[in-house]
């Protein structure tokens, strides 16, 4: 039996691709740099050994899956090709993995993650199934006849797959240190749609996603009354929210799901969409859908001292309005205080004016340092440009972080894709130090 080596293990789609090996019986093991991430964790749960970067970590008879942000330099790589070790790159990896089930992407600039989740749940209440979530979470049933995984759009990475079926959120511009605008973008999910292989689930109220061209059924999901799938009668309040789902503007049945804001909405009627057409129970649906707890860094809630903290991977205006808006839903009589940290300076200085309109929504904004990435380190812009931007705002540091005590019960927003969660850390340390004197 070979030993599946992953180099980068703690990427994200990395960690949990190594989860689903290891739970469907294979030996694995794996290497990063000696910082604590968050999708460690499931990895030491299961006794996945993770070691130091080193040459000497690959052997004779393994298989090296490589994580993308790692180059062809890297000293395990060299040291694989040196040794006839097979290399293979992660993107490259799952697109041949999913071949055994029936494979369902989730894909799309928004929302990937919290799909990817929640179809996941829906479907294991269904049949065996396993799963790749862009938090870290994998699971390898041994039983499972579905694979449900994030596909993610960055240098079209996602065009490795042949997915059975294809869910597509949005399209929206991100990754401008890849993709040049958003015709780029539409144009690596045109590819993507010539790939899939039984029908694309689409949300219809998109600008471009409409315009696809596809080889299979193209079914709409969304508000509008056009829409194959649409959202209707919808209530909104601090413990949840339900609305009617009609199909082909015949009603179809009620939903209720403990989640916040127009897009938890829009990811509940993409899983029923495609649930509908593969045949399962709107009562089957309904049932996993209200015990859905969520998926890591989004929207996850913690209550230290009296004050409610929410963690979300939220790292573009689109989402940082998402964000904000379902905390509005949640806490509608509470003060917003948004702590945003930017992720590269690429994305930065391409949504400057994006990110300050989407962080007014909230009452009080803090910002933390720009994190930069592995391929980007310095920009021409700092974060005192957006700090310009944003009537009232603040530069927050982890030795000033008491200064956010003074809003009290506030509800407090760390989003980001880098390390912000130190700045929350940091912040919880105070809280309870206060709470013990």
């Amino acid at each position: 039996m070979t030993v599946f080596h992953f180099t980068g293990i703690k990427g994200s789609g990395m960690s949990s691709l190594a989860q689903i090996l290891h739970d469907s019986g294979e030996t694995v093991q794996g290497s990063d740099i000696d910082k604590y991430f968050f999708t460690e964790n499931p990895l030491i749960e299961r006794g996945i050994p993770i070691l130091p970067f080193d040459p000497e970590n690959i052997q004779p008879g393994m298989t090296l899956i490589a994580g993308n942000a790692f180059p062809d330099s890297h000293p395990e790589i060299v040291r694989a090709n040196e040794i006839g070790v097979e290399v293979i790159r992660y993107h490259v990896f799952l697109g041949e993995y999913m071949n055994r089930f029936t494979s369902i992407a989730i894909t799309g600039s928004h929302g990937k993650t919290s799909t990817t989740g929640l179809m996941s749940h829906v479907l294991s209440g269904y049949k065996p199934t396993s799963y790749l979530i862009g938090d870290g979470t994998g699971s390898g049933e041994k039983e499972s006849e579905i694979f449900v995984f994030e596909a993610c759009e960055y240098r079209r990475h996602f065009l490795a797959y042949h997915p059975d079926y294809a869910i597509m959120t949005n399209i929206d511009f991100d990754h401008p240190d890849y993709f040049a605008d958003v015709n780029d973008v539409f144009e690596a999910f045109q590819s993507m749609a010539l790939q899939v292989k039984k029908a694309i689930i689409a949300y219809g109220d998109d600008e471009r996603l409409p315009k696809l061209q596809a080889n299979v059924p193209v079914v709409f999901y969304g508000f509008g009354p056009e829409n194959d799938f649409a959202a209707r009668n919808i209530e909104k309040t601090t413990s949840g929210t339900s609305f009617d789902v009609f199909v082909r503007n015949e009603f179809y049945h009620s939903f209720s799901i403990p989640l916040y804001g127009d897009h938890a909405v829009l990811n509940s009627l993409a899983v029923i969409s495609l649930c509908h057409y593969e045949g399962i129970s709107a009562e089957l649906i309904e049932q996993q859908l209200q015990t859905f707890t969520g998926v890591k860094r989004r929207f996850t809630v913690s209550q230290i001292g009296g004050r409610t903290l929410i963690d979300d991977y939220a790292h573009h205006p689109t989402e940082i309005k998402a964000t904000i808006q379902s905390a509005r839903q949640k806490y509608p009589d509470r003060e917003i205080v948004a702590i945003f940290q930017p992720h590269t300076f690429t994305r930065t200085k391409a949504f400057l004016q994006e990110f300050a309109d989407s962080l007014m929504g909230a009452d009080q904004v803090y910002l933390c340092e720009i994190f930069g990435s592995a391929r980007e380190q310095s920009g021409m812009l700092s974060i005192e440009d957006l700090i310009s931007k944003i009537e009232g705002s603040k530069l927050l540091t982890t030795e000033g972080i008491e200064e956010l005590l003074v809003h009290g019960d506030a509800v407090y927003l760390f989003m980001g894709a880098g390390d912000v969660q130190k700045f929350q850390q940091s912040f919880e340390q105070i809280v309870t130090k206060n709470e013990t004197v």
